[in-house]
Order: structure tokens, then C-alpha cells, then sequence
């Protein structure tokens, strides 16, 4: 099976085929090592490396990564969103629910990922984002490809009569332990339902958790004990769970 289309291939190779030295002169993440990389789960010489050997995203990308590090906007960053792109190729989605989009990030690799006949549903709570995640999504080329809704992921959700190849959650901790049940009958059987912050900054076994570590660990507990779902816990930027429906 081929990793990509030639479409997505030819973006892909486009966007990060430089060298390694014009990479170290342009990537923003080098050195200021901005808040959304968080840290705390990987081995910071480790981490390190990961991200310096990262190719080069192209301008609006970078923007997007500066602004989110500027004003304390949370993204998953390009190593997380890398990965996105690489399991939506493989599975070959052309459908995205997403769950929590911010500034429409990791919308636009969900995007670019699927392809031009494929659809991504952005949702976000607030106006002022969608309204700049529309702006970055015309200047990333793909607003063809996304839906733009504003309100309650949740609630949103629970709207949709379609289902989907990949359903992304990344909304306010503390509602993840809903997320399951309203979220699984929503993915397409062999889809995925892929959910971001899981290892929340190492925190998840100190003693004492605050309403934020006692649902990510709730919610950890129901993906690997659903009967629906073959669940596995990447320890990537602050762990993004992986679960295959059944």
C-alpha cells in the first residue's frame, strides 16, 4: 500500500524538502522552545532532537506556530500533527470530526491530509478563532476542504447524522470522560478516534490530581477497558492516544 497520494506526496515533499542547515535557519521552535511543545513526558535531550530534525513547514504553518507560541494558544504542534497526517494517509480518511480546533492548526494537516475530495469539520467555541482560522485556512489552501462550526464540540457532535473516518478529541479536559460515548457511535467501523493531552505533562501519577488529571485518567481508563476499541498511549509532546474501533 502506498504511504500517500501523489497529491499529498507532492505537498509533502514540497513543504519539507530542504536541507538540514536551511531548516536550523528558519524553524522558530529551535531554540525558544515555545509552550505548546509543553514537555514533561519525553527525555528533554531527547525531545530536543525530535524537534531539531523536523523539516521546515511552510509560511502560514510557521505563523500559525509563532502566533500560538505569542499569545498561549494551544496547538499540537508539528511533530503531533506530523503523525496526524501520517495515520489519516495510511487509513486513507477522507472524513475528520474535530473536535477542539483553536486556530485550526492541526485542521489544516488534517486538511491536507485527506485531500481535495475529503472534508474536515473545524469547532471551536469562539468566534474571534474560527474567524482566524478561516483566514489561515483560505491562505493554506484549504477551506474547500473544511467546515467551519462555531459552538460546543460536543454538542456538535451529537448533531451529525454521518460518521466518520477519524474523529479527533481535544477539547477542555475536564469533559473527556463524556467524550467515548458520544463520540464512538460517530466513527465508521476500522476508523480511528484519536485524542490529544493523555499523558498531561506527567502529572497523572502524582498524588492529589486536580479535576483536570482525574478525567484525562478517567478517560485513559475507559478507552482501554471499551470492548469497542483497540487503544494505544503514544508518549509523544504530552501523549496522544491512538484507538482503533472495533
Amino acid at each position: 500500500m502506498a504511504l500517500m497520494g501523489p497529491a499529498n506526496g507532492a505537498w509533502l515533499r514540497h513543504h519539507t524538502g530542504k536541507s538540514r542547515d536551511s531548516r536550523k535557519e528558519i524553524m522558530p521552535d529551535q531554540n525558544a522552545k515555545p509552550e505548546w511543545r509543553m514537555g514533561g513526558i519525553t527525555v528533554p535531550e531527547v525531545e530536543d532532537y525530535l524537534y531539531s530534525m523536523l523539516p521546515a513547514r511552510d509560511q502560514v504553518l510557521q505563523e500559525m506556530e509563532t502566533d500560538a507560541a505569542k499569545h498561549d494558544i494551544a496547538i499540537v504542534g508539528p511533530a503531533v500533527a506530523r503523525m496526524l497526517y501520517q495515520l489519516a494517509v495510511i487509513s486513507k480518511a477522507q472524513t475528520v470530526f474535530e473536535m477542539g480546533s483553536a486556530i485550526g492548526y492541526s485542521t489544516i494537516w488534517w486538511a491536507r491530509a485527506v485531500g481535495e475530495n475529503g472534508r474536515v469539520i473545524y469547532t471551536d467555541g469562539d468566534p474571534k478563532r474560527a474567524d482566524k482560522a478561516r483566514r489561515y485556512f483560505e491562505r493554506a489552501g484549504v477551506s474547500k476542504q473544511i467546515v467551519v462550526r462555531v459552538g460546543d464540540a460536543l454538542e456538535i457532535l451529537s448533531e451529525q447524522k454521518d460518521s466518520f473516518d477519524i474523529i479527533f478529541n481535544d477539547v477542555d479536559k475536564t469533559d473527556y470522560p463524556r467524550v467515548p460515548r458520544l463520540a464512538l457511535p460517530c466513527v465508521k467501523k476500522g476508523g480511528l478516534f484519536i485524542t490529544d493531552n493523555v499523558l498531561w505533562k506527567g502529572q497523572l501519577r502524582k498524588p492529589n490530581p486536580d479535576e483536570h488529571t482525574e478525567a484525562i485518567l478517567e478517560f485513559n481508563r475507559l478507552i482501554y477497558e471499551s470492548k469497542d476499541l483497540f487503544t494505544t498511549i503514544l508518549p509523544i509532546r504530552d501523549g496522544v492516544a491512538v484507538c482503533v474501533k472495533k
